[in-house]
Formats: C-alpha cells, structure tokens, sequence
C-alpha cells in the first residue's frame, strides 16, 4: 500500500468507508476550503453546516472520520460529541476551533477525540490528525 493510501485496508470496493470524511462547521468558507482539500487527496467528504444536519444525514452511519468546530449554532460540537457517545458511536473526531483553550482542548479528548487542532489548521497536522483517526 501507498503512503497515505487507505483504501486497500480492509476495501472490498473502491468506495470504502475507511475514506469518508465528514465535516461539521458553520462557516462557508472553512466548510469549502477543507472539502476541496479532503477531494484533493481523494477523500469521500461531505460538510454540514450543523450538527442536527449531521445527525439527520445518512453520512452518520459511514463516517469513517469527523471533523468537528467546537463552536456552531443549536448544538455545540461538545454536544454532538456526547450525543455519539450516549448512542455509541464510535466515529473518530478532529475538533478544530478558533477559540482554543487548555479546557475545551482536555474536555474534548477526555470525550474520546483524537484530535483537537486550533483554526487556521495547517494542512500537514490535519492529515496527520485523519490519519491517526481512521486507524485509530
């Protein structure tokens, strides 16, 4: 297997669930800007603007990693992390914030994430962080 190629693990079709990402973040532009490079490097992404539009989603049960803004109208990022973990779902998030601080980084990896990476996100820790995710 390739560095960086995840879809031979496991695969028993091309469109494996080991690559898809899913996005959750209220802003446009970051939504956008990580979808175009999550496509770049061949990912399965789709975004959501909100955390009840992930929940309501079919994307819910195929998520192989989430990417996840702490802070979105309704549900909070931290809601929608314990809302998972009430229904046991294990589904790998990277929180990214633009309001990082040492609580809100604790309060998310004590809630299972494997990640949790401060706004603007540099492209190599955020592969990095996606890598660890789907094979954590």
């Amino acid at each position: 297997m390739k560095n960086g190629d995840h879809s031979a693990k496991g695969a028993t079709k091309t469109n494996t669930p080991l690559r898809r990402i899913s996005i959750v973040d209220d802003d446009a532009s970051i939504r956008e800007a990580l979808k175009s490079l999550m496509r770049a490097v061949r990912f399965d992404v789709e975004v959501f603007a909100s955390a009840e539009e992930f929940l309501a989603s079919e994307r819910l049960n195929d998520t192989a990693c989430l990417i996840l803004d702490v802070t979105l109208p309704g549900m909070s990022g931290f809601e929608l992390q314990n809302r998972l973990n009430a229904e046991s779902r294990a589904i790998p998030i990277i929180f990214i914030t633009a309001h990082s601080d040492e609580v809100s980084r604790e309060r998310a990896l004590k809630g299972g994430a494997t990640d949790f990476l401060s706004k603007p996100v540099r492209r190599d820790a955020l592969f990095k962080a996606i890598e660890s995710a789907i094979e954590h």
